[in-house]
């Protein structure tokens, strides 16, 4: 069981290290200086934390989608996920991989010439030749390019600590602690738990496991082990920008900086090393998403749609909205993400108590306020449109709607007692909702 569970943790931690979580935390040093344990706590806290929590508790749960639609109700759960599916596999997240790749490792390397669409071919050619096979992905993943790709980031993390680049100066930003929080929204890992939750249980029972009990057991592990390696490497890289903030400043975007760093560190050497990780970094991510992605839109839709099908159109969307280039693709997440982030997280968390929250209602109201609630950040901080949200608790920080999500939820679970809902999930809709999918329980 071990063995399995460190394959597995290896490949969790593989697919949620990507391209976002190479050119933030440096991004996030620099700008928090000597803050800068300040900012990688609130990153690590969104982005590793409730990510690997998630993993485990939705799994625990009954599975990511049972879990999800149990709580929130059929649609408003299926509306859930697959808003977490769609960021994280089809519109962000897998076109990010091959326009970070390209901007990070074919231009540093080679120059521009070749064009970001004949290379984003290639490398959506190479993640559909890897993902075709839904059997291979977690093992193609956890054997062969995350040993690889962890070797190349300890060398740029090691020859940092060796060689210091600059001391680390005064904070760069007035708000460290909503730079993480956003950087660690960005990263999408606690988003993109849903999917990589069913490629995980899915290799999990190939692996021969077929109780709960033992199900979850490797899961406990492997969501450690991930969680772990994602914490070394992310305080390595956030400390390694932190060292620039003297020497750099304030000017270059994500992708530069990573680039600067390393040839600082490492000259032309550093560039071809760093070249290296990018592309196993964003193929890994790649092919995590696509399995992901591919895997859910068969569930939901009952086979309808196939798995191979899926990767087609995952693979076909990937390409086309990757043209945008980074910086696009970056820009367009943030609103997005601002708004599809706070729900998700909030119901995240709470199914971790859903022994002790007998009412869906709770669930509901708490989502429902975390919604609505970054609707109108998002439209203030996009349109201007919402000036009072300036002053409301927290938003310094980047948790103003929490408040929120904390009143709807409590609104929830007063109501559900008149209402006669205030133990509803005594009578188990979760594993009703597991049982509907066709899924076993284990």
């Amino acid at each position: 069981m071990r063995k399995d569970a460190l394959v597995t943790g290896l490949a969790l931690f593989a697919m949620f290290f990507g391209a976002g979580n190479l050119i933030f935390p440096p991004f996030l040093g620099m700008e928090s200086g000597e803050l800068w344990p300040v900012g990688f706590a609130c990153f690590l806290l969104i982005d590793v934390v409730l990510a690997c929590v998630g993993i485990f508790a939705l799994n625990a749960a009954g599975g990511a989608n049972a879990a999800i639609e149990g709580t929130l109700g059929r649609v408003p759960g299926l509306v859930m996920n697959t808003a977490a599916i769609m960021c994280t596999g089809v519109l962000i997240a897998t076109p990010r991989t091959a326009a970070t790749t390209y901007e990070m490792a074919v231009v540093p390397l080679f120059g521009d010439g070749m064009g970001l669409l004949p290379f984003s071919f290639l490398f959506f050619a190479l993640a559909l030749a890897l993902t075709f096979r839904r059997s291979r992905v977690v093992d193609i993943i956890g054997k062969v390019l995350t040993p690889l790709l962890v070797l190349g980031i300890v060398v740029l993390v090691v020859a940092g600590l060796a060689n210091p680049i600059g001391d680390v100066g005064p904070a760069l930003s007035e708000h460290v602690a909503q730079d993480g929080i956003l950087a660690g929204y960005q990263a999408m890992d606690i988003i993109a738990c849903v999917g990589f939750a069913i490629v995980v249980q899915d290799a999990i029972q190939a692996d021969g496991y077929r109780t709960r009990r033992s199900q979850m057991q490797v899961m406990a592990v492997a969501s450690c082990v991930a969680g772990v390696l994602l914490a070394l490497i992310y305080g390595g890289l956030t400390y390694l920008g932190a060292m620039t903030g003297t020497s750099f400043g304030p000017s270059l975007n994500q992708a530069q900086l990573i680039v600067g760093i390393t040839q600082a560190l490492m000259g032309d050497a550093g560039v071809l090393v760093l070249g290296v990780v990018v592309g196993l970094a964003c193929l890994t991510t790649a092919i995590g998403l696509t399995g992901a992605t591919a895997s859910y839109f068969e569930r939901i839709t009952r086979g309808r749609l196939p798995y191979r099908a899926g990767v087609l159109i995952v693979i076909g969307s990937g390409l086309l909205i990757c043209n945008l280039g980074l910086e696009s693709i970056i820009s367009l997440a943030t609103p997005i993400l601002s708004v599809v982030c706070p729900p998700f997280m909030t119901t995240v968390v709470l199914i971790l108590f859903l022994r002790r929250i007998h009412t869906t209602w709770a669930y509901k109201g708490a989502a429902l306020g975390a919604l609505a609630a970054s609707l109108v950040i998002v439209a203030h901080d996009t349109f201007g449109l919402a000036p009072f949200v300036a002053a409301l608790p927290l938003y310094d920080y980047g948790f103003s709607w929490l408040p929120f999500a904390v009143l709807g939820g409590l609104v929830g679970w007063l109501a559900a007692k008149p209402a006669g809902r205030a133990r509803d999930l005594v009578d188990a809709p979760v594993e009703r909702v597991l049982e509907e999918e066709g899924s076993p329980i284990g």
